[in-house]
């Protein structure tokens, strides 16, 4: 009810990538919908950037995902890489803080991806609704670039 009020919010691609569905996330916490739905991103960069102007709300202590809340109270979650958490944070340096107010475009967190590679980690990066309703503008096999609207929220 009254959504006419609402401001829309649109939400960049954190990379300079790919857009791939949950569905193609060989694990099954994405590909099942287990932490919520959204859209996931092969990119061969070492920088993830902010989707949108928002509030950093969590760091994970492994520095592999980090939560954002939008101004109209919905909430993302950007999870880079799979198993990533395995490694303590190695691998990651991430250039925000927690309560950190942030701007589109602004990088987040840079990835040594020589490490990842090494180990042989896959770094597809799944970008999570946990909050808010919304809709997915980019479908898989789009070529996106920061500024790329990939979803937006209503």
């Amino acid at each position: 009810m009254f959504h006419f009020f609402k401001k829309k919010i649109d939400i960049y691609s954190p990379v300079v990538g790919k857009v791939i569905t949950l569905e193609e996330v060989p694990d099954k916490m994405f590909s099942e919908k287990l932490l919520g739905d959204g859209m996931a991103f092969e990119f061969q960069s070492n920088t993830i950037y902010a989707p949108c102007d928002g509030k950093v709300i969590m760091v994970a202590p492994t520095k592999h995902a980090l939560g954002i809340k939008l101004p109209n109270k919905s909430e993302l979650m950007i999870h880079i890489g799979l198993n990533t958490v395995n490694f303590g944070g190695k691998g990651f340096t991430v250039l925000v803080n927690s309560g950190e107010k942030i701007r589109r475009g602004q990088e987040l967190v840079e990835i040594d991806r020589q490490f990842f590679n090494e180990q042989g980690i896959n770094l597809v990066t799944p970008m999570i609704v946990t909050s808010g309703e919304f809709k997915i503008e980019h479908q898989p096999a789009d070529s996106v670039d920061l500024d790329t609207v990939v979803m937006e929220f209503l």
